[in-house]
């Protein structure tokens, strides 16, 4: 009861209002091109897969070649390949339209990426495989410093406030449920508690599942030894969480059972590795007494 009450504590100081704000926030976009062809590709690239009703919406947010002073005035510049661009400009290649959009999400993710997800299809991917890797990296890094109140500061910071009441199930809870905001708004789906009820649910649920299994295995293995895959639990877990509902939002259905399963081991494994480096440099004292547990083959 008393980690229901801090999870459903937790989970109301998300604003799903705030991320819904900002896949609404109006984009404008300059377009710089050498021919009306040229326009055409970057255009037919950034809308192709959208219902009519988005495209008209997204199409109003491009704008071709307006005055180059401008530029600054708008959310984004993108320069075809074919003009010659402004040094440290978003150039446009059509051979690789996949650099474009990792240069964009890297320099405007925080900013424009919701945005630029739920209005353009080539960004929907990329931008929610970013939000699942940091948030799955935050939780693992969350629980491990639940055990290492020292290192809190120096680990990282959540993006948002936790409150005092909050238990480490109800943070890294109410983060998976800020992530389904984030990737149902990416989508163009709606969010919020109401809209998004049975997936908060399938969330909270699983909650208590990973909260046994990890207190399971950090009770059984002594010396700190357990610290590294009850972190990596955590991240395997949001991983799981994240891609799941990806897929859903994206095609419509979850992954099988078996294939949940693969994408849990992998996670787990990746996971481990992540918290292991953390805690070498945290404390090194800790990761040698996990180190020294090791197998010979390298696996824990």
């Amino acid at each position: 009861m008393s980690a229901t009450s801090n999870i459903r504590q937790a989970i109301q100081n998300l604003n799903p209002k705030k991320i819904h704000s900002l896949g609404e926030r109006p984009l404008n976009i300059a377009l710089y091109a050498a021919t009306p062809g040229h326009y055409h590709d970057i255009e037919e690239y950034l809308l192709g897969g959208l219902t009519q009703g988005r495209r008209q919406e997204s199409l109003a947010a491009l704008h071709r070649g307006p005055d180059p002073s401008r530029a600054l005035d708008f959310d984004l510049a993108i320069y075809d390949e074919s003009v010659i661009a402004p040094r440290r400009s978003l150039v446009f290649r059509r051979d690789r339209p996949e650099e474009f959009v990792r240069e964009v999400l890297t320099e405007h993710e925080d900013d424009l990426g919701v945005a630029l997800a739920r209005s353009f299809t080539p960004f929907r991917v990329p931008f929610a495989k970013q939000v699942i890797r940091r948030t799955s990296r935050e939780n693992a890094l969350f629980s491990l410093a639940t055990a290492l109140p020292d290192v809190i500061p120096s680990v990282f910071e959540l993006p948002w406030a936790v409150t005092e009441f909050a238990s480490d199930t109800a943070v890294l809870t109410a983060n998976q449920v800020r992530m389904a905001f984030l990737l149902a708004a990416a989508s163009d789906r709606e969010t919020g508690y109401r809209e998004q009820k049975n997936e908060i649910a399938s969330v909270i649920g699983g909650a208590f599942g990973w909260r046994a299994l990890a207190r399971q295995l950090i009770g059984k293995v002594p010396f700190g030894g357990g610290l590294i895959p009850k972190a990596a639990i955590a991240y395997a877990a949001t991983r799981l969480v994240g891609v799941s509902l990806e897929r859903y939002y994206r095609v419509g259905y979850i992954y099988t059972r078996d294939e949940r399963s693969q994408i849990y081991t992998e996670a787990y494994e990746r996971g481990k590795g992540i918290v292991s480096q953390v805690l070498k440099r945290v404390r090194p004292d800790l990761w040698e007494k996990h180190a020294a547990k090791m197998e010979p083959n390298g696996r824990g």
